[in-house]
């Protein structure tokens, strides 16, 4: 499962990037707001994904509640997930 959860928060992290990065310029600038429709749902399933996932290896590793939250709030911030595979991660 701890797998999974790393695949899932690279790729929540790579499509936080991509909607902030990418598709909100084309909305603003160019005039073109389909990228941020498709790139923000992708990013939206991704999410839940993450946070859910979170919720069960929260248990499997006995993770402490602020560990959990500071996991969870990292999947906000941009390049947060990528901080937390390597922290809390990349060792399991």
């Amino acid at each position: 499962m701890i797998k999974s959860f790393r695949s899932i928060a690279l790729l929540e992290g790579l499509s936080l990037l991509a909607l902030l990065f990418f598709a909100m310029p084309m909305k603003y600038m160019a005039g073109n707001p389909i990228y941020v429709k498709n790139i923000g749902m992708a990013h939206g399933v991704l999410f839940i994904l993450y946070v859910a996932f979170a919720i069960l290896i929260k248990n499997e590793q006995k993770w402490s509640f602020k560990t959990f939250i500071i996991v969870c709030l990292a999947s906000i911030v941009p390049f947060g997930t990528f901080y937390i595979e390597k922290k809390y991660l990349q060792n399991t």
